[in-house]
């Protein structure tokens, strides 16, 4: 009987050593400089509900002015939420808007109004730690009304 709690503090004190240790390798978090000519703000119509939305439930993982939580600074979990960050803007970046093509910013708009509808997006990970990132319906249909006629406008440019 002596020997499992041995076994159990050994097992305990391995993994506080591997805590520590993984908090020695940490990815960069960055947040690029922003040049305003180049958001989404400066290339499309849009009302103040359409940016708060935007700010509140899309900043964080698909622009370069992401506000990092405070456990982004502890491993594995920075890992992760850094990850996440780089891939969110990556698919879609919000700061950078005006580097893509017409075609490109057309097909983004119709993603973003898919990805609302299906609830994909904000990733429901992030919302319990973010509150009010979650979408209400009527945000959705606010996002997908002003993506279908900012897609429109830009088609016909």
């Amino acid at each position: 009987m002596r020997t499992i709690p041995k076994i159990l503090k050994a097992l305990l004190l391995l993994l506080a050593l591997l805590f520590i240790a993984a908090q020695i390798k940490r990815p960069a978090k960055t947040n690029p400089p922003v040049d305003e000519s180049q958001t989404i703000q400066a290339h499309t119509q849009m009302t103040p509900q359409v940016a708060s939305i935007l700010d509140r439930s899309c900043r964080d993982c698909h622009s370069n002015r992401t506000v990092w939580p405070w456990y982004s600074n502890v491993a594995p979990v920075s890992w992760w939420v850094i990850g996440h960050v780089n891939d969110g803007r990556q698919m879609m970046n919000l700061s950078e808007w005006g580097s893509y093509d017409q075609r490109k910013q057309e097909k983004k708009l119709l993603q973003i109004c898919d990805e609302v509808t299906d609830g994909a997006m904000p990733l429901s990970v992030y919302t319990p730690l973010h509150p009010g990132s979650k979408l209400t319906p009527d945000d959705v249909k606010t996002l997908c009304d002003w993506t279908k006629a900012q897609s429109e406008r830009i088609a016909s440019r």
